[in-house]
This record gives structure tokens, sequence and C-alpha cells, in this order.
């Protein structure tokens, strides 16, 4: 215990005692002996008080940086030990769950209403170097940060960032405004008037629920160890990475699926241009050109895009020069910071000719090019009825999820990408 909570504790008792003796009727030598002496104590208890709260200040002002690291390196290292086996045995056989996944459900369940069992985000990270021999999680690095879980996603290469929403919408102002400055124009003059600091809020709602099932078979619950621990955690992280790429940038904004940031270009207020010729670097160049005239990227090495596979075919197989060697792809993967190839993303070729689309991002100030918020934990519900003539197990997995975009200005959509 504190010094200082110690002494603040004897004064109360002095108090106490001192307000006794004054309710006598009559007053003693003793009585007047005993309240001369909690009267001194209480006065030098007063100077030791001050004296122990400088000394604690400075403690604290020690430990500031660990006070300040520690709550979020403990909390990583207690979701690393979260076990999925455990949720699936609770809800197959009622077995109890313990340890530190026990106690990550009970301070889920404080903060959300959740149906099955919640599972955190955190939980869905693929891991390794566990013991397969006792099955006691020892991952060989903590990944707590939320936007890291889906590594191998589209929308993790594209930039987008992942955040953690407890409950209720969330919206986050961007500055839309351009300060304007101007010179004086003679010894008497004005300067330039005061520009107004706009914002506009971008907002996300948790009006869309992602729905993953999974089925367990008798045999794999039988199996204990990271054998169904890692199979559990890998294929609901894969559907659910899977769904949300499609859902980021092809969202019909309808139905139950949020609005992608391809399909809803023009809500959202991204430049699309038209290339409808055939594809070359000079069109990814000229979008990196309009990305620097609009100080949205310093050039090319920051600028990501996102292609289909088609491209990469047709590009790598088109020469840029002939007498250098050098294809079209190669020109392209020097001009970009990063080419990442999803068939999944992207819508697939369609036209005569082909022409396929592509997105490019960046990253400005430090703001991704678009959010993906994850309200509260992953509901587990079990379904007792599907799979009980099989002694299986069948599980869904709730994810409530949205998407928008920051700056519009940091994303364009190039369409009419010709393969012939």
């Amino acid at each position: 215990m504190l010094d200082s909570v110690k002494i603040q504790r004897r004064q109360s008792e002095i108090r106490q005692a001192l307000a006794e003796l004054a309710g006598a009727e009559t007053l003693t030598d003793e009585t007047r002996s005993k309240m001369d002496a909690m009267d001194r104590e209480y006065q030098d208890n007063e100077r030791r008080f001050r004296a122990a709260l400088i000394n604690e200040d400075e403690q604290r002002q020690a430990a500031k940086g660990e006070l300040e690291t520690r709550s979020s390196r403990e909390w990583a290292e207690m979701m690393a030990g979260f076990e999925m086996r455990q949720v699936a045995l609770h809800l197959d056989e009622g077995r109890q769950i313990d340890g530190q996944t026990g106690e990550i459900v009970q301070e889920l369940r404080s903060q959300g209403g959740f149906r099955g069992i919640p599972v955190p985000w955190q939980a869905l990270e693929q891991r390794a170097g566990e013991t397969i021999s006792t099955g006691t999680p020892a991952p060989v690095s903590t990944r707590p940060i939320i936007d890291r879980l889906f590594p191998d996603s589209m929308a993790s290469a594209m930039g987008g960032q992942m955040i953690a929403i407890d409950q209720g919408a969330a919206e986050w102002p961007v500055v839309t405004s351009s300060v304007s400055a101007g010179w004086q124009a003679s010894e008497t003059g004005d300067v330039a008037a005061p520009a107004a600091y706009a914002t506009t809020d971008r907002a996300m709602t948790p009006a869309n629920t992602l729905g993953v099932q999974m089925k367990i078979t008798r045999r794999s619950l039988k199996q204990s160890g990271s054998a169904l621990e890692q199979a559990v955690r890998r294929d609901m992280a894969g559907a659910i990475g899977q769904a949300m790429d499609a859902a980021v940038f092809n969202g019909a904004g309808a139905s139950g699926e949020p609005l992608g940031v391809i399909s809803g270009a023009a809500t959202y207020g991204i430049v699309e241009t038209a290339v409808a010729a055939t594809a070359s670097v000079a069109a990814f160049r000229a979008a990196v050109a309009a990305f620097m005239a609009d100080n949205a990227a310093s050039g090319g090495s920051a600028v990501r895009a996102m292609i289909r596979p088609e491209l990469w075919a047709f590009l790598d197989g088109k020469m840029f020069d002939a007498g250098s060697g050098l294809t079209e792809w190669d020109k392209l993967a020097a001009l970009l910071g990063q080419i990442s190839t999803t068939s999944n993303g992207l819508a697939a070729p369609s036209g005569t000719p082909a022409a396929t689309t592509a997105l490019l991002t960046t990253t400005t100030g430090g703001v991704a090019p678009f959010f993906i918020g994850a309200w509260g934990a992953v509901d587990v519900i079990r379904d007792p009825f599907s799979d009980a003539a099989s002694g299986g197990l069948r599980l869904t997995a709730l994810a409530t999820m949205d998407v928008t975009v920051a700056r519009p200005v940091q994303l364009r959509v190039l369409t009419g990408l010709e393969l012939a």
C-alpha cells in the first residue's frame, strides 16, 4: 500500500477519535493529554503526507514509460493464449472454459451482448511454433494490432486500416478544406482573407453482419492439441478474410453487404479513369502523375496497385522495347511501390476485347485510404441439430463489419484496360 494512503487512513482515525473526545461534557487531564498528542500527530502526518506525495510522484514519472506500454503488452500476451479448441469443446460437450481463454470470454461478455461464445479478432491470427505434444500455444511472434490479423488479404496489402469498435456508430472527421495564402499587394493592403477550416465525417454503422458456417466432425473433436486449434482458426480466418476482401472492394451496398471501394467509387467521390485502350504502363504512369498533382503521393514508389492475374500475364508477355528486352510488366514493377494480384477483389475481365479494372491507392499523412470497422468480437454460436445424426458440431461465426473511404483523393480506379 502506498505511504500516502496509509497516512490518509490514519488521519481519518485521528479525526474520528478527536470528535469523540470533543463531545465529552467535561475534559479531564487525561483527555486533554490525549487531544494534545493526537493534535501533534495530526500536524506531523500532514507534513509526512506532502512528502509522500512528492516521492510517489517522482516514482510515477520514472515508471511512466513502462506503465503506458504494460497494459497493451499484457493484453497481447493474454490474447496469444486464447484457445479456439476450448470454444469448440465447450459448445460441443459443455466443457468449462478456463485459464486465459475464460478470462477473455468474460471480459468480452461484459462489454457487449453475444448469443454464443465471443471470440476476439486477435485469436484469428495465423500462429506458428505451437507445441504439438501438449497443445500449449507458444507463438513465435505476437500480433496484437488488429489490422494485421489478415496479413495476406488484399485489404491489408492496399493500405486499408482495420479498426476495432466497441459499439454504436463511429465516424472520422477528415480535413477537406484547402487553406489559401496570399501576399500583401501594397504597403497598406490587406493579406489574404482567412479560410474556413472544413472537415467531412466518414461514418461507419453496424448494419452489415457476415456469417461463416463451419462443420467439425466427431473425429476432429476428439483430437487434442494444436490439430483442432489450427484447423478452426485457419478455416475461420480464411473464410472471413476472403469474404471481407470481396466486400471491401466490390460490395454492393445492399442485401446486407457494405458498399465497396470500387463498386461505390462514384458515391465515395473516387476518380474513375476510363482507359478504353490496350493495357500499358502509360495508363498507370498517368494515374501516378495525377496523384502527384493532387499532392497525395510523392512518386510512384508511394502508390500501391491491385490488378487481376490476367492483366499480369498480358503485361508480362508484351514487350515494352524490343531493343532492351524489357516487358511492360518490368516497367510497371519499377514504377510502382507495390503491386498485388487477386482474383477475389476484382471482377473477371469481360467484353470484347476483354477488359479489366485496376485500383491504385496511396497513404497520405499517415491516413489510410480506407477504413474497415469491426464491431466487438466474433460471435460463435452452436447449431445442435444440423449434424446431430453424425455426432458433428456445426458452428456459425457472426462478424459485424463496415467499410468507408477516408480521402477519395488517395484512391483511383482505372477501367477499360484491354487485354488484346
